[in-house]
């Protein structure tokens, strides 16, 4: 039975602000948890290869960003597309948009696919495998290039149904995808001998799984926006809106990859222990922002459909309940990360400087992750009301335009200690940003009276 979207408009647009972000926020929570499965699961596994296994899964962290900024910043930007149109009752123009960015994500992965595997060795060498790491890289690098049109198309049909409300849909997708790869990763790894090659085939197995039971909620017409050949779009200005609103996440992720190979490059004269610690400590802290980008996206639809339908107050109310949840949380994951940063450490690497380096990283986040929330959601609440502009500008200053420089300028200051510093610092900047950027939304677009439904 197909999904009705006057239903889904009059529980977006009705339904008690706390309770509806609740309720859209925990399936995309659990998504972006699954999300972070797939790279951490490989982590702790690999790690008890060695260091230098440990270091590589790290290292082509930064060429699954990439992978995961094309896909998303697709899937985005038909989000940011969609939502308004569904409020508006616009539901073919949103199947146009929602199968247009279906077949763009799949030609993106393709090309990543074909290229990726041409130039494996220069490409890992490019984002900062050296010495004892680089083998076990491509080893790890060409599973995942493999699986880069899965991810992709994932990372689309995901976001599509998010954007109507689905999100629950799409929890079951990812979660089934990340589950497989949780419990195949030892038995290929260990039983079956196969080392960090094993780890990589699962992962590109999950997201296989997690591509083919989304698709088939669309086929079997779950979903409101419909995925069929007729509303492939035919004008370019369907794409160009999609890539123009997708621009954000694009940056946003894109310059994730890009700082991630950087801190590599620099983490890598210290040797392979430093280049592990940052690589797990990372990984930690992406557990954490994406429990805050989960609830980021459960209130990026609401926000749409109420833009949409010109209800200005409910868009306040439901941006401050975000940010007081996503806050909240934020502080309690903060002060137990902190006080148990090494025995964390130990769990993953029993190694004295990598528990010592990751340690100090772990210290140094922890300080900045309750600012973690809000300046995420400014962001997104530009981003998903149609408002690329202010919303790259915002995606580019964590991991780009403050980050960049302090990744050149600490470590020529403070060594080992500046690269463990960088992340905080460019959190810190980005946060003092987005106060003056939410202060000016409010005041511009949402001042208005709310109109008429």
């Amino acid at each position: 039975m197909r999904a009705d979207n006057e239903q889904q408009r009059h529980l977006m647009l009705t339904e008690p602000i706390g309770r509806l972000l609740f309720q859209k926020a925990a399936p995309t929570v659990l998504i972006q948890l699954i999300t972070v499965i797939y790279n951490t699961a490989d982590t702790y596994f690999v790690a008890k290869i060695d260091t230098g296994a440990s270091a590589a899964v790290g290292v082509v962290f930064s060429l699954m960003a990439i992978i995961q900024a094309l896909g998303g910043s697709i899937g985005m930007g038909a989000n940011s597309l969609i939502s308004p149109m569904l409020g508006q009752k616009r539901e073919s123009e949103a199947s146009t948009v929602g199968t247009s960015a279906a077949v763009m994500s799949v030609g993106a992965g393709l090309v990543i696919t074909v290229f990726g595997l041409i130039f494996l060795r220069p490409l890992m060498w490019l984002i900062g495998a050296r010495g004892e790491v680089l083998p076990y890289a491509e080893d790890y690098a060409r599973y995942i290039l493999i699986a880069a049109p899965f991810l992709t198309s994932s990372f689309v049909l995901n976001s599509i149904l998010r954007a109507e409300g689905q999100a629950m849909y799409s929890m079951i997708g990812m979660i089934s995808g990340g589950i497989l790869n949780l419990f195949i990763d030892p038995l290929l790894i260990f039983t079956f001998g196969m080392g960090i090659s094993g780890a990589a085939f699962a992962t590109m197995l999950g997201q296989m799984v997690s591509f083919t039971i989304m698709l088939v909620i669309f086929l079997r017409d779950r979903s409101i926006v419909r995925l069929r050949p007729k509303f492939i779009g035919k004008k370019p200005s369907v794409y160009f809106g999609i890539v123009r609103m997708g621009v954000p996440t694009l940056f946003r992720q894109g310059l994730a990859s890009l700082s991630s190979a950087l801190l590599n490059v620099q983490a890598a004269a210290f040797g392979a222990a430093a280049v592990a610690a940052i690589s797990i400590a990372n990984k930690l802290y992406m557990l954490v922002r994406n429990i805050v980008l989960g609830i980021g996206q459960g209130f990026q639809p609401i926000a749409g459909y109420c833009f949409g339908a010109r209800r200005f107050s409910r868009v306040k109310r439901v941006f401050w309940t975000a940010t007081g949840a996503g806050t909240a949380i934020c502080i309690g994951i903060a002060a137990l990360v902190f006080f148990f940063r090494e025995p964390i450490m130990v769990w993953f690497r029993d190694d004295p400087d990598v528990v010592r380096i990751g340690a100090e990283m772990l210290g140094f986040l922890c300080v900045m992750i309750p600012l973690m929330g809000f300046s995420t959601y400014v962001n997104q609440l530009y981003q998903s009301l149609g408002f690329a502009v202010g919303a790259t500008i915002l995606a580019s200053c964590r991991q780009g335009i403050f980050f960049v420089p302090l990744v050149f300028l600490l470590p020529s200051l403070f060594q080992l200690d500046g690269i463990v510093a960088v992340q905080a610092g460019a959190d810190l900047l980005t946060f003092l940003v987005s106060i003056p950027f939410m202060i000016f939304f409010f005041r511009r677009y949402l001042a208005a009276p709310d109109g008429e439904d």
